[in-house]
């Protein structure tokens, strides 16, 4: 029989001391968190430096492995070697206000301007009241409305005195004006006096005043045009007074910003408006308000105000931008209101900016399960990457829920590279259904969850520093980053292999640290570490306990000792959250004459997943290949999981599942000190299977609680011995062969050591030896043959 046992050294790969060339952590440098993770790092490297559209990053990786961390170390170095972006900024649009405009400046002038806009307000909110409170503009108002008022009172003297010839006199009166005749000396004559004169004479009078009347009607109809002109003169020199107070006061800005077309335009465009709403600088001015002008009337100046949507003037490389929460409006900006007189009102000033605005010109990092759980956050960005250019508008407005006039802000153009953080299952999921992904994030960063061991053990040393500094807890001894370092190859299920699950190995060095101060040590040592391994399993291993407390006391079936015909016990693996562990399982198998169909339970009562059956069906087609190659196939089968009430998935029992059936097909019974674990393929070959520690540990517990014989152990696949990092209390079981681990490459390995007896080798006639094993099955199916043939024959007669 081959040696199949494992030594106790192939059980646990201990970390050699010696590479370890300090005595604590306190000792060495710190190291880049991105500890072999070359390849992800290049990527992200050539993604963000090439300047081709379309060229953005998909970091994969799971959450907790320290990838924002280490993205932001990387954008950041390569953002301090770029220039700092444009500010840009949104002024009111004084033809259509509804659309403001969008200006860009050097890095840093946004916020000098926005101080020139309200210093120059500030200046002509002092200014034109003073200009027009002045003597000079007081003489010359004056003096027009006073020529305006003498010019009419010429006219209506000339018309009294044209009155006063014929004895007719010209009187005010509440309602207007009115003529009335008078004597000699002009004095009014009473109704009694007018009507002693004869007919031809008042016939005179009234005619006389009737031409009197006509002319006052002509003179009155000129004086509302005589009016206007004096008012028009006044605002003529309404406009001269404040075109000289603002001009004075703009014409430095003028000269500040003649090289900025957008700007200079503006200026004007400000100074023509502030000559055409001169009254708005004045104290008390009243004016009639339209609805359309509220949102503008609790402060009319607002409308000259600058609204800084990105200053850059305090930065000193590219920004790098990180929003946690990457909703609609976080994202794209907002337009926000206000209540005023019973309506909502906004203006160009309550235009607020997104993570788009903040890191235009350099990078915006997104966790891409946040961006897909927003409604509509991804398909804006994706419009907004492939428009290149920032576009503020509602989410009402962009899904044409509402019809509303709002603001449209003019877009402003974008430049950046955006990093998007996943889960790779993101990346492949958006990769097949969605035909836009590729357009936009041709560059995957892909991390890996595990470095190598052999080559890292130092530079893993370092990090361990590193994380300790970064946390504030007390730096390792030699022999405590020794122990991390064993239980990281054992956290990533591999001997060969160290975990890079960053968030992991914060958690265990603070809790180890913890213990530390508990124990009243200086620095963390092996004992912390251990005890906070220990800590841990305890608070989360409930269930494994009641589990195994079920099988001790005999409700779980579970044997470990003694030989059974058609049984065995197969190790499955249990994830619950954070913590996973074996659970021992019976398998049975019951063999009969038939068709040759093996029947998984499992699956007809739909409790099997779809990789268990395809277990089944690869050894029922082993079985038949390899003992009934030339006649038939004369059995029926079928194979269970004993007391499992569950979902039952994958086809590391199915290496388990084969010897059952084997032995009931042979009458042979199996070894219940052993347990077995891998699954197989047609050729009969054992293939490796995940979980290989915390399955072993599941069964050397159960034997632990019942007693251990010395002739226990469990059958792993040969593939599975590098991944092999067991307890140290099944390490030191196996060293004084109480627990034994063997590992087996091929089936008939398995099947010699859980039936104790040799598989035999088929001859060049491809017969079994009759005393082997598979002799003993080949015998049984051609004796099962025989009679089927013989049932047929009676059959057919």
């Amino acid at each position: 029989m081959k040696k199949m046992r494992l030594e106790p050294s192939q059980l646990y790969k201990s970390c050699n001391i010696g590479q370890l060339k300090f005595d604590s952590t306190k000792e060495l440098e710190n190291i880049d968190i991105t500890v072999g993770q070359e390849r992800a790092i290049e990527a992200i490297k050539f993604g963000i430096r090439i300047q081709q559209s379309g060229y953005n990053v998909f970091a994969m990786a799971p959450s907790g492995t320290g990838k924002l961390t280490a993205i932001r170390q990387l954008v950041e170095h390569e953002a301090s070697r770029q220039s700092i972006p444009s500010d840009w900024c949104y002024v009111n649009n004084f033809r259509q206000p509804a659309k403001p405009v969008a200006i860009k400046l050097m890095p840093g002038q946004g916020k000098y301007f926005k101080q020139d806009m309200e210093e120059l307000i500030e200046e002509l909110s002092v200014a034109i009241p003073a200009a027009f409170d002045g003597d000079e503009y007081r003489s010359r108002a004056g003096e027009i409305e006073s020529q305006s008022r003498q010019r009419e009172v010429n006219e209506l003297s000339q018309l009294r005195d044209k009155a006063g010839n014929a004895h007719i006199v010209l009187v005010e009166t509440p309602t207007g004006y009115a003529f009335s005749p008078a004597d000699e000396n002009n004095e009014i004559i009473s109704p009694e006096q007018f009507n002693k004169f004869d007919k031809d004479k008042q016939h005179e009078i009234q005619n006389v005043i009737l031409e009197l009347q006509e002319d006052l009607a002509k003179l009155l109809k000129n004086f509302p045009s005589w009016r206007k002109e004096t008012k028009r003169k006044l605002q003529a020199l309404n406009r001269e007074v404040a075109q000289m107070a603002v001009n004075h006061s703009i014409d430095d800005l003028l000269e500040k910003y003649a090289k900025h077309e957008q700007i200079f335009k503006y200026l004007n465009d400000v100074q023509n408006d502030i000559i055409e709403h001169v009254r708005d600088f004045m104290p008390h001015s009243e004016k009639l308000i339209s609805f359309m002008e509220l949102a503008h009337e609790s402060n009319p100046l607002k409308r000259y105000q600058v609204n800084l949507m990105v200053d850059f003037s305090n930065v000193k490389s590219a920004p790098v931008i990180y929003e946690d929460h990457p909703n609609y409006s976080n994202l794209l900006g907002r337009i926000d209101h206000h209540a005023y007189m019973g309506t909502l009102v906004t203006d160009f000033t309550m235009i607020k900016p997104g993570a788009l605005h903040k890191a235009n010109g350099g990078y915006l990092v997104l966790d891409a399960r946040k961006l897909l759980f927003q409604p509509y956050s991804w398909e804006m960005l994706k419009r907004t990457m492939q428009a290149h250019e920032i576009r503020i508008e509602s989410m009402e407005q962009a899904l044409s829920l509402i019809s509303t006039s709002s603001l449209e802000p003019e877009p402003i153009p974008l430049n950046l590279k955006i990093i998007l953080m996943g889960e790779p299952l993101i990346y492949y999921l958006l990769s097949v259904y969605d035909t836009e992904f590729h357009n936009l994030f041709k560059v995957a960063a892909d991390f890996d969850e595990s470095i190598s061991r052999e080559n890292y053990s130092h530079d893993y040393a370092r990090l361990l520093a590193t994380v300790a500094r970064s946390e504030n807890v007390r730096p390792l001894s030699q022999n405590a980053v020794a122990r991390v370092i064993e239980h990281s190859s054992r956290m990533v299920g591999d001997a060969e292999k160290l975990l890079t699950h960053l968030r992991s190995i914060k958690d265990l060095l603070t809790e180890s640290n913890y213990w530390a101060e508990d124990n009243g040590h200086v620095e963390i040592t092996n004992s912390d570490v251990q005890q906070a391994i220990d800590q841990k399993t305890h608070r989360l291993d409930k269930i494994r306990e009641r589990l195994y407390e079920n099988i001790d006391r005999g409700t779980i079936l579970i044997d470990t000792e003694g030989s059974v015909t058609g049984q065995i016990n197969a190790l499955s693996i249990l994830q619950l959250g954070e913590f996973s562990f074996g659970q021992p399982s019976r398998i049975t198998a019951t063999t009969r004459l038939g068709s040759g169909k093996v029947v998984d339970i499992e699956r007809e009562i739909e409790l099997g997943g779809a990789i268990h059956s395809k277990g089944v069906l690869i050894l029922s087609s082993l079985i038949a290949a390899k003992y009934a190659r030339k006649t038939l196939f004369s059995i029926a089968a079928s194979v269970v999981f004993e007391q499992s009430y569950g979902y039952v998935e994958g086809d590391s029992a199915s290496l388990a599942e084969l010897c059952a059936i084997l032995s009931s097909i042979a009458q042979v019974p199996l070894r219940q000190d052993l347990a077995v674990t891998g699954s197989i393929n047609q050729l009969g070959h054992v293939q490796p299977i995940g979980g290989v520690n915390e399955k072993i540990e599941g069964f050397f517990d159960i034997c632990a609680k019942k007693g251990l014989t010395g002739t226990q152990g469990v059958i792993i696949p040969a593939t599975n011995t590098k991944h092999l990092m067991l307890r140290w209390d099944v390490v030191h079981a196996a060293q004084s062969g109480q627990f034994s681990i063997y590992a087996v490459s091929t089936a008939d390995e398995a099947l010699e050591l859980l039936a104790g007896m040799d598989a035999g080798v088929a001859d060049e006639e491809g017969k079994y030896p009759l005393e082997s094993f598979n002799g003993q099955v080949e015998s049984q199916l051609q004796h099962f043959t025989t009679i089927r043939k013989e049932l047929n024959a009676k059959t057919d007669r």
